[in-house]
């Protein structure tokens, strides 16, 4: 495709919108399109809330994480903690309250490290990843459908495991390389 500067020459128009699926975490919609050439096309879209991944580090260089089983993968995962912006919740008070459910930590100090498209194909997602530190222990209950083990482990043996497979979340691979400059 030659390079054009003019995004009219890429941009599609949404001209119509089914309602597939509302439920509780996400909603699913099907969108007739106009693409560029006039012709038409349909997107499936997922409508998912604002959420925030979180890198969590203690005074001693250690990352805090969760492990929890994943239906969509099949098993468990280790990850970041992380969940969705409530309404009327700013990110921050979203990062505040995950550390708290998850792993039974606040933070007296958080750094945005960015924000970005989690699926930007086919999902709303749009994600908040932020660098904890100062962790003090402070617990709120957990989710009720969550089953979470907190696994800490020095920051370079969790990078060293994106390239071993034993951490497989792009959220979390993307949230800690973001993070680790600032660690150095």
């Amino acid at each position: 495709m030659p390079e054009n500067d003019s995004l009219e020459s890429i941009k599609e128009t949404t001209i119509g919108t089914e309602r597939i699926y509302e439920g509780h975490i996400i909603n699913v919609r099907k969108d007739s399109v106009r693409l560029p050439n006039g012709k038409t096309a349909s997107r499936e879209v997922v409508e998912h809330s604002a959420a925030v991944c979180i890198v969590p580090v203690d005074e001693n260089g250690n990352v805090l994480l969760v492990r929890q089983f994943r239906i969509p993968t099949g098993g468990p995962l280790l990850e970041a903690p992380a969940g969705g912006v409530e309404e009327g919740e700013v990110s921050e008070e979203a990062v505040l309250r995950e550390l708290q459910e998850e792993i039974g930590y606040t933070a007296g100090k958080l750094q945005h490290l960015a924000s970005f498209w989690v699926a930007p194909g086919w999902a709303t997602e749009f994600m908040h990843a932020y660098l904890a530190t100062d962790l003090t222990p402070s617990k709120l209950d957990a989710d009720e459908d969550e089953n979470i083990q907190v696994v800490r482990l020095p920051f370079d043996e969790a990078v060293a495991m994106f390239k071993t497979g034993e951490i497989q979340d792009g959220k979390t691979i993307a949230s800690m390389l973001l993070a680790q400059p600032l660690l150095l």
